[in-house]
């Protein structure tokens, strides 16, 4: 099972990057979750740009997203609301369908007691305009980040660890539930 992973966060050493990179070691040998390093490269969205065959990175990042059996999101929040580069990308994606009945997952975290909820929100909606497959329990907010990641990234708290093998195992599932119905 491939899941593609996404970081709405552009920042070096960014906690959302580092949340799915743990996420990629905590599951089975069965699956594998690939963390997708385009999202700079974007373009700024436009209806005529998407007509012309769009660019190089738009279109690695459609065949990237077609060929996954999940995604996996995990974004900061920006004036309440999901990063500018993230939503950029969605747009891209609104015309060509990759997320139609996808099983995504939606992590948000930020350094407060919210944990980005707005960005989730916002993201979660948008996701669902795009008509993704939200499965319950593949959704986790994380408050006060900082506080459970090392220096280097790595996660200190054990219940967020177990969390975040609750939120990628609920993904998991969906994606067999859907072969199975296919």
């Amino acid at each position: 099972m491939n899941i593609l992973a996404i970081s709405g966060s552009l920042r070096i050493g960014s906690t959302n990057t580092s949340l799915l990179r743990a996420a990629a070691e905590l599951v089975p040998p069965t699956v594998i979750i690939t963390l997708y390093e385009g999202l700079d490269d974007i373009p700024p969205f436009s209806p005529e740009r998407d007509r012309d065959n769009s660019s190089e990175p738009v279109n690695k990042l459609r065949t990237l997203l077609r060929e996954a059996d999940a995604v996996l999101i995990c974004t900061p929040e920006y004036i309440h609301g999901m990063p500018g580069m993230l939503k950029n990308m969605l747009d891209w994606i609104a015309s060509s369908g990759e997320f139609v009945d996808k099983p995504v997952g939606v992590i948000s975290a930020g350094p407060s007691d919210m944990g980005g909820s707005r960005a989730h929100a916002s993201l979660s909606y948008t996701l669902e305009v795009l008509t993704a497959q939200l499965p319950e329990g593949a959704s986790l907010i994380v408050p006060f980040v900082r506080q459970k990641l090392d220096a280097d990234g790595h996660i200190i708290d054990p219940v967020l660890t177990q969390q975040l093998r609750d939120t990628v195992g609920a993904l998991v599932e969906a994606v067999h539930n859907r072969s199975q119905t296919l």
